[in-house]
């Protein structure tokens, strides 16, 4: 994977990737919210096409990260909690194993810094709570496999 920046004007750059180029314009979005947004992303990719691989959809989905940075520089990630919010036509154990094969193992942003921050989640699945500040195990994960996936190009 590569990545180029290039200064344009002020604080605006262009991300180049190999498929395609977009503009980071700074303070309107910083590079730690486009990080985040990142992240998050990647989780939510994986919770369309993990229940697209098992034939059962998910709509209606949201996930809300909030990351709590240390103070002083290089104000790194201390904790994130995402709130996951969705409905699908799969029971609730099934629909929790989703959200988890996401964090474990299929979610490649929020693997990269698992050793680092602790992650936890919550799980509102059709209108019901089905997990609160539930932590991620850091370190290097447990793998559950739900099989392959297709996924964001990496």
């Amino acid at each position: 994977m590569k990545v180029t920046i290039t200064h344009k004007e002020d604080m605006k750059f262009e991300a180049k990737t190999q498929k395609s180029s977009f503009i980071i314009d700074c303070p309107q979005i910083t590079p730690v919210e486009y990080f985040l947004a990142g992240i998050i992303t990647c989780s939510a990719s994986d919770m369309i096409l993990i229940p697209k691989n098992q034939n059962k959809t998910v709509t209606d989905l949201t996930i809300d990260g909030d990351a709590l940075r240390a103070d002083n520089h290089p104000r790194k990630f201390n904790t994130l909690h995402l709130n996951y919010s969705f409905n699908s036509d799969a029971d609730d154990i099934t629909a929790a194993r989703w959200v988890m094969a996401s964090l474990e193992t299929y979610c490649s942003t929020i693997n990269t810094i698992r050793d680092s921050v602790a992650i936890s989640y919550s799980i509102m699945h059709n209108g019901k709570k089905i997990k609160e500040n539930e932590k991620m195990i850091s370190g290097t994960g447990n793998k559950i496999d739900l099989g392959e996936i297709e996924s964001c190009p990496s």
